[in-house]
C-alpha cells in the first residue's frame, strides 16, 4: 500500500465562471468567485498564493508571481448543478440525465402515498425557500400536525418539522418513507429532513438537518480506495450525499469552522487514504440567499483555517481544494448557477506552479486520486497526476 494521505475540500458552490453550456440552464454570466472577489471583503492568502487568481479567466484579482500549488478550472460534465450531481461527479461519476425536479410540486401519487404511510397529512408541497416556507406554514404545522413538504430548483423532497410537534428521530424515519417512496422516475437526488423550533413569528432552523441520498449508480473513487484496503473519512455532508457508499470514517458538522476543525482533527489520525469534506455554509447560508458580503467573509474564514491546515501537513500529503457548482450571490433568482469549478492542487513535495488549464470534467479528480493510489481505470475522468507529481 502507499503510504500517502488526499484531503479534497469542497467549498459548496464556489463557482468561478459560467459554463459552456450555461445559457442552457439559464445561467449565462454567472460568476460566483467573481462576485465575492469584487466585494471587496475577499481575503484569501493562502488559496491566492496556491494560484487561485492563476486560474484561467480568473484575472479579476491579480494572480501571483509564483504559485506554490497547482491550479486549474473543471468543466462539468454531469447534466446538473445540483450537491448531489456535483459530488458525484468529483468522485468518478458522470451523470447523463438530470435528477428530476418539480417546479409545480410533487404529483398526486407520491404525496398520497407519502400521507398514507406516515399517517399525517403534507402541506405546502411547491417550491419555496426553506426560511419562508416555516414562517408561513409554522402555525399550521404547529395546529394540525401535517407535515412541511417542499422543494426547490434542485432535485430535493423536504420535510419540515417542529421539533416540540415531531421529535427528530420521528422525522428521520418519515425521510426514511419518502426515500424508499422516491425511486424510478421519482428518484430525487436528496430527501431532506429540516427540523425547527420557535414561536409563532420567530421560528429558526436548527442544524440537526439530515439528508437521505440516492445510492451513488456507479463505482466511486471512495470505493475503489476501500476495495484495495485504504481508509475514507467524510466530513459534513459527504456521508449523506453517497448515502454512506464508500465512506466508513464519518462525522457531522454544524457550520464551515465546525467542519475545519474536524478535518484539522482527521489530520492528526495516522491514516491511508482520502479525506473527504463538504463545507456547506457558503451555499446554504449565503449563496441561495445572495448575501454577497457573508459568502465572502465564509471564504475568507476558509481561507484562515487552511493557513493552519497546510502548516500541519506531512510532507507526502495532497490538498486539493474545488467546489461542486455555483451559486452566485450577485445573480438573478436564488438557484444554483451552472459554472466551472477551481482546482488547487497544493502539498510539500508535488511541483509547484503547474497551469493545468480547463479540463473537461469534475471527475479528473476521483481519477488522479486514484492514480495517486497506483488504482486505474475505476471511475471517469483524465488524471493529471504525471503533471504535478
Amino acid at each position: 500500500m502507499i503510504d500517502r494521505r488526499v484531503f479534497v475540500i469542497v467549498i459548496d458552490s464556489c463557482g468561478c465562471g459560467y459554463a459552456p453550456d450555461a445559457a442552457a440552464f439559464g445561467d449565462e454570466g454567472a460568476n460566483t468567485l467573481k462576485t465575492i472577489a469584487l466585494s471587496g471583503k475577499l481575503n484569501v492568502p493562502v488559496m491566492k498564493q496556491m494560484g487561485l487568481f492563476n486560474i484561467d479567466g480568473c484575472d479579476y484579482i491579480d494572480g501571483t508571481d509564483k504559485p506554490n500549488g497547482c491550479y486549474a478550472r473543471l468543466t462539468e460534465r454531469s447534466m446538473g448543478k445540483d450537491t448531489t450531481i456535483g459530488h458525484w461527479e468529483i468522485a468518478g461519476i458522470v451523470s447523463e440525465s438530470p435528477l428530476p425536479t418539480y417546479p409545480d410540486g410533487f404529483p398526486a401519487e407520491v404525496i398520497e402515498e407519502f400521507e398514507k404511510q406516515t399517517g399525517r397529512k403534507a402541506l405546502c408541497n411547491k417550491p419555496y425557500s426553506g426560511t419562508e416556507v416555516i414562517k408561513d406554514y409554522g402555525d399550521e404545522h404547529i395546529k394540525t400536525g401535517a407535515l412541511i413538504v417542499y422543494t426547490s430548483a434542485d432535485s430535493v423532497f423536504q420535510i419540515a418539522a417542529h421539533e416540540d410537534i415531531v421529535p427528530v428521530e420521528k422525522l428521520y424515519e418519515y425521510c426514511e418513507i419518502a426515500r424508499k417512496i422516491l425511486v424510478g422516475k421519482h428518484g430525487v437526488g436528496r430527501v431532506i429532513a429540516r427540523p425547527f423550533i420557535g414561536e409563532s413569528g420567530n421560528y429558526t432552523r436548527t442544524p440537526r438537518r439530515h439528508d437521505f441520498s440516492l445510492v451513488p449508480p456507479q463505482v466511486t473513487m471512495m470505493d475503489a480506495l476501500i476495495k484495495a484496503g485504504y481508509d475514507t473519512y467524510g466530513v459534513g455532508k459527504i456521508y449523506d450525499i453517497f448515502a454512506g457508499k464508500g465512506i466508513n470514517h464519518t462525522v457531522r458538522t454544524e457550520n464551515n469552522a465546525d467542519g475545519m476543525n474536524k478535518t484539522l482533527e482527521f489530520q492528526k489520525e495516522d491514516f491511508k487514504g482520502l479525506c473527504f469534506v463538504n463545507l456547506v455554509d457558503t451555499d446554504m447560508i449565503y449563496g441561495h440567499r445572495r448575501d454577497i458580503e457573508g459568502y465572502a467573509k465564509a471564504v475568507s474564514e476558509v481561507d484562515a483555517a487552511l493557513k493552519t491546515f497546510t502548516e500541519r501537513m506531512r510532507d507526502d500529503d495532497i490538498l486539493m481544494i474545488t467546489a461542486d457548482h455555483g451559486c452566485d450571490p450577485g445573480y438573478k433568482g436564488t438557484d444554483h448557477t451552472r459554472e466551472m469549478v477551481p482546482l488547487l492542487v497544493y502539498g510539500k513535495n508535488i511541483r509547484a506552479g503547474v497551469n493545468l488549464g480547463t479540463r473537461g470534467s469534475y471527475a479528473d479528480i476521483a481519477a488522479t486520486i486514484l492514480d495517486i493510489f497506483g488504482i486505474k481505470g475505476e471511475t471517469e475522468g483524465e488524471s493529471f497526476w504525471e503533471a504535478v507529481k
